[in-house]
């Protein structure tokens, strides 16, 4: 053991004896320190401590050698090296110096810790926790150090009784030996290592913290130079931490002033989980501030100064994992998040969790407020240290900007002062296109489009100059900033677009059209395009020439925009563009109209953007993108009725056909638009046809001169036949006319494609020729497939042209009445016809060529077919029937010609088509069409009885017409009965009041006509009414009558009450039943569901008067149909009317439904004897006993049988009675009542609400206090012994009912009884004041406390003010306090804490009945203004404690409210020390000292109050803002100043030269007015210090006499005089002094200074008065230093002030000498 281990082993024993009594005399303090170690173990449980910050914490916070970089190990392994059973150790390595013997002596104590008062040499841990924290995971560390092996226990000693801090020292070798193994044999161990044995519970959560170590830790820690974590395992695969070792590394320091500093920090973190970045440089900023004394607290009391430092990560930040990136340091990282892009690091208060700052501490708050400052300086710096930097690197600054909203709103100031501040400061970058860098604030700075940055560079590549770029009204944003990576930094500082009219003066100014290529043209056409609606439209752009085109000469010319609509074409295509100008000029650019060049069209076919640059060309430009075709539609609406013209733009469509620029069917499209020089030399703009020149035509041949001239049928004029010449390129006449032909339509016959008039020419005979010219003009026109018009067509059918036979007679007819038939049939049709003749073609005069013809013929209206001619034969028959009537023998001649033609094998059909629709067939009912018809037979007997059927008349026509029944039939006559024929049937039926009576074959008639036809609504509807049916009461309507099948299960029920009529089933027979469907029909009830609906409609009628023998018939015929239930269904509707109709008689008299009955029995009789209810009458007068034997089918139907739960729910309900005096209820009613309740409790049923509520209106149980409704009462039990006795409500009497009574609590929680502790609440509240005793009274608001009570809004709150135990008073809430620490209110309020009310209570006051917890904003305003109409003197401690509140309450909302309410302020009285309160207005805030002590010699009490001595929570800076707010002046503001006239006899002029105009002085006051702040411009500048230029200075021995003066309220005066040394007269432009001696004294000199600085000060910021405090102090100083230049450049540096390039001139040349 070395001599260091001895001292140390000594030193330990020394400690456990003399502070512990352990081996020693009893130390008297070990009590004190047993309650000590308690406190702190409930402090250490209680907080929520990160042990592994407050180690690090408490590393940094170690002494470290000069020689040795401070660093700090966790290792944690799984070996339990201290055999004390720990599942891991954490083993913590530190080269600190080493525990002293103070450490040790501080760590076995309890609240000494060593850095007390040491905060402000650097310690950053807080008092309270520090190494005890390793409590939290172990439960026996162990300290190794400077000789020092100790352990701790956090059980209590056994010999002294006390835990955590009695050391005990460690012999065992085994743990060194353990220590050196894990950290390294070879290795040095470190001075200091802790060995943390961990808690089974722990191992995780420490691997966790390990494994979370920020690589960022050591950021802002200033000694502690390396970290690293890792984990120690004999297998490494058992390692789960992840390790990490971290490094930091101060590179430069590049700035360092009295107050600030910057300088590089280099982090380097190696760690498996940082894949990406292992290494990140911060800049870092460093910056002091004082500390304001109203943000002063406690426990930082001894710090004058915040150092805030702010780190700038330039790079990516170092992150483990998905950890989030902390943003708030308190030298060490906590978990707040500020989503701000630098990092803030001051000494904050953390919560104890180290999670987040305090933010409702005012410390906190003011480093916040320092924070904005910090930064703009930073900032500030960074861009200004760059000045050597390219500009383009500028921006990457930017991205420190807190552009986003903070994630904390209480950081929300911060954010907007940094972005108030960055708002005035010039520190955008501006581009100028020259080597000088520009710099703006950003309120000057303006952005481009994006686009045209694009524009601009490619411009200045090719030559163009852009050096005035800012010089159009703006300054413009650099074009490396305007990125989209940094748009949003953009929008932080507000920097907004460029006005549009910027970007016509740009482009006027500048040869950015004409000078660019034609890439750069159209991207500019385009950038002005996609923005037009939008940006440009009403913009001075459309004044710019700025649209090129070719003009008549050929050269490329520009159009403004404004002047170019309507005037540009754009070909849509290469190969056209020198074809569509070369035509253009030929027809001498019609409509004014010019194309685009050829360079700029093909610069938009290969523009990216052309579809966006053609749709602004087009749509707004109105310029027309055109091909050949488009452009001869336009020079179509040009040529006008130029014969010239017209014909030229023939030939331009013909070459450009030839050309292929255009397509065939754009040449069709032209061709019908086109205008025709017709052979009068006239041009024609509309035409129907062309017809080519007369000369040499067919047409003339066939119809003569052109007879369709009115309907502009065109003959083409001579100019088309001449030949001409375009372009090198001769165009014959024949080429023309061909062209007009194919594509203009020119014809000749057979070609002409005729207009819709007749040919006059075909109303007389035609040659032979001819007729065959028309037949090849219309065949080949029916080849075209041209239709005919239709009076052309009729020309030619109609003129009796065609040559034709009759009788073998010749003649000309129409073709429409002529035939063409093959000779043998038509001979054939005029033998068997009758009185007919058939006009046939002559084929002799035509030849057989004529019947080649045969389809232009049938055009015509010949005829071909022999069916025709049968056809015309029928027309002629039917002709002679319109004019007469038939004979007899001419129906028999039909039929015979009918019979002949099919004997000879000739379809007869067309034939007699032609006359079977004809009404010439005799019938019974008349003349009728054959197909009416019918020729009878006496399968027709039964239709006969039901129907009138047209049968033929036999009579009239004979026994013959029976041999022509074939031929009858194919006209369409019924000869015999089948399925067809029931719909004739149908058809002829008789009217319903013919059907009654019917016979059964008749009946049989009506159901298979029903049977057969899908559609035989009528005849349903025609016997449905009528008396039709044979049944068992006689004829009936089918609607009355039943089928009723003798198999049928379900009859019986229609003899409950024998009154139903059903079918007779000896007429009809048993085919009857297999008509079942047919007959329900027509009406006729046939099964079980409707007959079941007739029975309800019965049943419904005599229900409420049945018999009890029906009633026995209806229960026989029921349990009949129950026993062949699964044959037969009971209708829904039947089962619901037998339930629900009331045909029950009940005991009470009336009828009732089964579901409302009881059948009684002996379960009833308990809740009988309480109740109606309606059994079913089983007395002998009526039902009887026999009733009993139908229970099972009662019960099936409804009747309730037996009494069980949910059975008779709503009858019971309705049926409970009590007495109107309840206490003659009996115990056993009571629980007969409850066993009812507990019956029905499970049956949810709507009427149950009303039974409850018939329980809930009757005061029917008995109570401590009487009998109660249920709602009114509570049930006792063991939970409610703990808060409430018996007596304090309503419970239950006990006593009455017995403890049977506690079975019943669900019953009794159903009634409304209060059964549960936590429901009692509102209850015993509404009791409270029934009560005088304070004992029960607390008990109540105990009980309503604890069960969180809330009363409803008409409770009457109250509280209860005890005068003793038994008597007091109820006082409202409103007139209740909890506290008044300074007892000032207790005659207005009454004050629970003085009432003995436990703290339970008093919180329940506060939180329930909104009692305030301290006086309110109002009461203080109260008693202040009782105060200041009681006109006494007020205490001091009165004083305090009213301002005192009053600073700490003061707000945005109390203000108005103290402002209204406090007309008098306090004054202490300079005689007596009394405080008096006096008007507002005749009191003063001494803010200039100088004045005080001058008024102050008067008796006159007129300055307000301030706490003496000064309290901290009530500074004089915050009263002072207070008073002032409250309406007080200022001495300085109100004080009148009267200035003594000057003796001018007394001064001695001097050189203004040696005492004001000195170019210190100047330059010190234009730098002063040069600040940006001030937006004070150049010629103001020079203007204000030109007056120091115009002075006559004056000097006297004797001091100058300043006069001052205070009025009040009363009329009186208060004046004072005090002594001056300085004057200007700036009327008179003289500048008085008053002598002084160098050997004056340092005070005159400095009274002096400050004399004229404010003098100088005043004279020259006579227009901005604000300003002049900041001016005089600086001219003071200077004043001071004999305003010696380098003193001054200082001055201007320290001040962040600069002198101009202007101003610089300006003193140059005012100090030229």
């Amino acid at each position: 053991m070395t001599s260091k281990t001895t001292a140390a082993k000594e030193h330990v024993t020394e400690i456990r004896r003399t502070k512990f009594s352990i081996g020693g005399a009893p130390n008297p303090l070990t009590e004190d320190l047993h309650q000590a170690v308690k406190n702190l173990s409930a402090e250490l449980y209680a907080k929520d401590i990160h042990f592994l910050m407050e180690l690090i914490q408490n590393a940094e916070d170690n002494e470290y050698s000069e020689d040795v970089d401070p660093s700090l190990e966790f290792v944690i392994t799984s070996k339990d090296i201290t055999n004390t059973g720990a599942p891991a150790t954490l083993l913590v390595f530190n080269n600190e110096k080493g525990f002293s013997r103070r450490n040790i002596e501080s760590i076995c104590s309890v609240g000494q810790s060593t850095k007390k008062g040491l905060r402000k040499r650097g310690y950053i841990g807080e008092k309270g926790i520090g190494f005890k924290s390793v409590f939290l995971i172990t439960a026996q560390p162990c300290i190794f150090s400077n000789g020092y092996q100790i352990r701790f226990n956090e059980k209590p000693c056994q010999l002294c009784n006390v835990g955590y801090i009695v050391p005990e020292w460690v012999e065992e070798e085994s743990i060194l030996i353990a220590i050196r193994s894990i950290y390294g044999s070879t290795l040095t161990l470190p001075t200091t290592t802790l060995v943390l044995p961990l808690k089974p519970d722990k191992v995780k959560p420490v691997k966790d913290q390990l494994s979370s170590v920020h690589p960022e830790v050591l950021l802002f820690l200033s000694k502690i130079k390396r970290l690293s974590v890792k984990e120690n395992n004999e297998d490494p695969r058992l390692n789960t931490v992840s390790a990490i070792s971290i490094y930091s590394e101060k590179n430069f320091v590049t700035l360092k002033s009295m107050d600030a500093e910057s300088y590089t920090l280099h982090l380097t973190a190696d760690d498996t989980c940082i894949k990406d970045d292992t290494e990140c440089d911060y800049l870092m900023w460093k910056q002091r501030f004082p500390v304001k004394d109203e943000s002063r607290v406690d426990v930082r009391s001894d710090v004058e100064e915040w150092v805030i430092t702010l780190a700038f990560p330039n790079g990516t930040r170092l992150k483990r994992g998905c950890s989030s990136m902390p943003g708030i340091y308190s030298f060490l990282p906590t978990e707040t998040v500020t989503n701000f892009h630098f990092i803030i690091q001051a000494d904050f208060l953390l919560a104890s969790s180290r999670e987040n700052i305090l933010w409702d501490n005012k410390w906190n708050k003011g480093i916040l407020d320092c924070v904005p400052v910090a930064f703009m300086n930073a900032f500030t710096s960074l861009i200004k240290s760059t000045n050597n930097a390219p500009i383009s690197s500028l921006p990457n600054m930017f991205r420190f900007l807190p552009i986003n909203s903070p994630s904390h709103p209480e950081l929300n100031h911060v954010w907007h002062a940094i972005k108030a501040k960055i708002l005035k400061e010039p520190i955008v970058p501006c581009e100028s296109y020259t080597v000088q860098k520009l710099f703006r604030t950003p309120v000057e700075v303006f952005r481009l489009k994006p686009a045209f940055w694009s524009i601009l560079n490619r411009a200045r590549n090719e030559g163009v100059s852009f050096q005035n770029i800012s010089s159009h009204g703006a300054y413009i944003l650099t074009s490396s900033f305007d990125k989209p990576e940094y748009y949003s930094v953009l929008e932080f500082l507000e920097i907004k677009y460029i006005d549009n009219e910027w970007y016509a003066r740009c482009i006027s100014s500048s040869n950015l059209v004409m000078g660019v290529s034609e890439d750069v043209y159209l991207e500019l056409l385009v950038f002005i395009a996609e923005d037009w609606g939008s940006s440009f439209r009403n913009t001075k752009i459309n004044n710019i020439p700025l649209i090129k085109y070719v003009g008549l000469d050929g050269q490329v010319a520009l159009f403004k925009i404004n002047a170019c609509t309507n005037k540009l074409l754009v070909a849509n295509s290469d190969c056209i563009i020198s074809w569509l100008i070369n035509w253009n000029k030929e027809f001498q650019c019609p409509a004014e109209r010019f194309f685009l060049p050829e360079d700029t069209h093909n610069a938009i076919k290969l523009c990216s953007k052309k579809h966006s640059l053609n749709k602004w060309l087009k749509e707004e430009l109105n310029v027309k993108f055109v091909d050949v075709y488009k452009y001869a539609v336009d020079l179509l609406s040009s040529i006008g009725i130029d014969c010239k013209l017209v014909v030229m733009f023939a030939h331009f469509v013909y070459n450009s056909l030839q050309k292929k620029y255009l397509q065939k069917h754009q040449v069709e499209y032209h061709c019908d638009h086109i205008p025709i020089v017709d052979n009068h030399g006239r041009v024609n703009t509309s035409r129907t046809g062309v017809l080519v020149p007369a000369s040499g035509s067919k047409w003339v041949k066939l119809i003569g001169t052109n007879p369709w001239r009115h309907h502009h049928y065109i003959e083409l004029g001579e100019d088309y036949t001449r030949r001409a010449n375009y372009f090198g390129t001769v165009t014959s006449g024949e080429e023309l006319i061909s062209f007009m032909k194919t594509y203009v339509g020119a014809s000749d016959v057979p070609d002409i494609s005729p207009p819709n008039s007749a040919v006059p020419t075909l109303s007389s005979p035609l040659t032979k020729k001819n007729t065959f010219l028309l037949l090849d003009w219309i065949c080949n026109l029916r080849m075209k497939r041209d239709g005919l018009p239709k009076r052309f067509l009729s020309s030619i059918k109609n003129g009796s042209w065609l040559k034709i036979s009759l009788s073998g007679s010749a003649c000309y007819r129409p073709p429409n009445e002529s035939f063409m038939l093959e000779a043998s049939i038509g001979k054939l049709l005029q033998n068997a016809s009758v009185l007919v003749d058939i006009p046939l073609i002559d084929v002799n005069f035509y030849g057989d060529e004529i019947k080649s013809y045969k389809e232009e013929l049938q055009m015509f209206g010949v005829r071909f077919e022999n069916k025709e001619a049968c056809e015309f034969v029928g027309d002629h028959l039917m002709s002679i029937v319109a004019s007469s009537k038939f004979t007899t023998d001419n129906v028999i001649s039909i039929l015979k010609f009918i019979q002949y033609l099919r004997g000879n094998y000739i379809s007869s059909k067309v034939f007699i088509d032609s006359i079977k629709g004809g009404r010439w067939l005799r019938t019974s009912r008349g003349d009728v069409a054959p197909g009416n018809a019918v020729l009878y037979s006496c399968e027709w007997n039964a239709a006969s009885q039901i129907s009138d059927i047209p049968f033929i008349d036999q009579d009239y026509y004979g026994n013959e017409l029976q041999f022509f029944k074939t031929e009858l039939e194919l006209l369409g006559v019924v000869v015999s009965f089948d399925h067809r024929c029931y719909q004739l049937v149908y058809n002829n039926l008789r009217s319903s009041s013919l059907l009654t009576y019917l016979s059964s074959e008749a009946v049989y008639m009506i159901l298979e006509c029903i049977s057969q036809l899908p559609l035989s609504d009528n005849l349903v509807g025609a016997v449905k009414g009528t008396k039709c049916l044979n049944t068992n009461m006689g004829y009936r309507c089918p609607s009355e009558s039943f089928l009723l099948n003798p198999e049928s299960k379900w009859g019986g029920l229609l003899q409950v009450f024998r009154s139903f009529p059903i079918l007779d089933e000896s007429v009809y027979g048993q085919k009857i039943f297999s008509m079942s469907s047919e007959l329900k029909k027509i009406g006729v009830i046939v099964d079980f569901k409707d007959a079941s609906k007739e029975f309800i409609r019965i049943f419904e009628q005599h229900a409420s008067s049945m018999r009890k023998e029906n009633v026995f018939l209806l229960l026989d015929w029921y349990r009949k149909i129950k026993n062949k239930e699964m044959e037969v269904k009971l209708p829904s509707d039947l089962r619901s009317c037998l339930k629900k109709e009331k045909w029950l008689k009940t005991k009470l008299g009336d009828y009732r439904a089964p579901n409302e009955c009881i059948l009684f029995g002996t379960d009833w009789e308990p809740i009988s004897l309480i109740s109606l209810l309606p059994f079913i009458d089983d007395s002998d007068s009526f039902y009887g006993s026999r009733i009993h034997d139908y229970k099972e089918e009662l019960k099936l139907l409804g009747v309730i049988t037996d009494f069980k739960v949910g059975l008779g729910a709503e009858l019971v309900a309705a049926g409970v009675i009590l007495p109107q005096d309840c206490s003659s209820i009996t115990s056993v009613s009571v629980f007969g009542l409850l066993d009812t309740v507990k019956q029905l409790e499970h049956v949810k049923l709507e009427t149950l609400a009303n039974f409850f509520e018939k329980l809930s209106q009757k005061k029917w149980i008995k109570t401590y206090l009487g009998y109660k409704r249920p709602g009114d009462c509570l049930l006792f039990d063991s939970d409610w012994y703990r808060v409430i006795k018996r007596s304090d409500g309503p419970f239950i009497d006990e006593e009455f009912y017995g403890p049977r009574i506690a079975s019943y609590k669900d019953q009794l929680n159903l009634l409304n009884v209060v059964t549960d502790v936590n429901e009692g609440c509102q209850l015993l509240a509404s009791y409270l004041d029934s009560h005088s005793s304070f004992e029960s009274i607390k008990r109540i608001y105990s009980y309503l406390s604890e069960y969180n009570w809330k009363p409803e809004e008409e409770f009457n709150q109250r509280i209860w003010i005890p005068r003793g135990t038994e008597n007091g008073e109820w006082v409202t809430p409103q007139k209740c306090v909890l506290h008044d620490i300074h007892n000032l209110f207790g005659d207005k309020l009454s004050v629970l804490e003085k009432c003995k009310y436990e703290k339970n209570i008093l919180s329940f006051f506060s939180n329930v009945f909104n009692v305030k917890v301290h006086p309110s904003v109002d009461d203080y305003c109260d008693i202040w203004k009782k105060w200041e109409s009681s006109g006494r003197q007020i205490t001091h401690t009165e004083c305090c404690a009213f301002w005192e509140f009053v600073a700490n309450n003061w707000s945005s909302k109390t203000e108005d409210t103290f402002i209204g309410n406090i007309s008098k302020l306090p004054v202490l009285d300079p005689t007596s020390d009394g405080i008096f309160l006096l008007l507002k207005s005749d009191v003063f805030i001494g803010n200039d000292l100088f004045l005080v002590d001058l008024f102050q010699k008067s008796s006159h009490r007129m300055f307000v109050w301030y706490p003496q001595p000064i309290l901290k929570c009530l500074t004089r800076t915050k009263l002072m803002d207070i008073y002032g707010k409250l309406g007080v002046r200022m001495l300085s503001e109100s004080v009148k100043k009267t200035i003594s006239v000057v003796c001018h006899d007394k001064f001695e002029p001097v050189k203004s030269e040696k005492r004001i105009v000195k170019k210190g002085l100047f330059k010190l006051i234009l730098g002063f007015l040069a600040d940006p702040s001030l937006k004070v411009d150049v010629e103001k500048r020079h203007e204000a210090v030109s007056r120091l230029l115009a002075v006559e200075a004056f000097e006297t021995m004797e001091p100058l006499t300043v006069g001052y003066s205070l009025s009040f309220s009363s009329g009186a005066v208060v004046s004072v005089e005090a002594k001056r040394m300085v004057r200007w007269d700036k009327q008179n432009s003289k500048f008085f002094m008053q002598k002084m001696d160098k050997y004056c004294g340092y005070k005159n000199a400095i009274v002096y200074a400050s004399h004229y600085a404010q003098v100088i000060a005043d004279g020259v910021l006579w227009e901005n008065e604000e300003f002049v405090p900041k001016l005089s102090e600086l001219i003071r100083l200077g004043f001071l230093l004999k305003f010696n230049e380098e003193v001054v450049d200082f001055l201007l540096k320290s001040k962040n002030l600069e002198i101009s390039m202007e101003d610089q001139n300006y003193l140059s040349s005012t100090f030229s000498s």
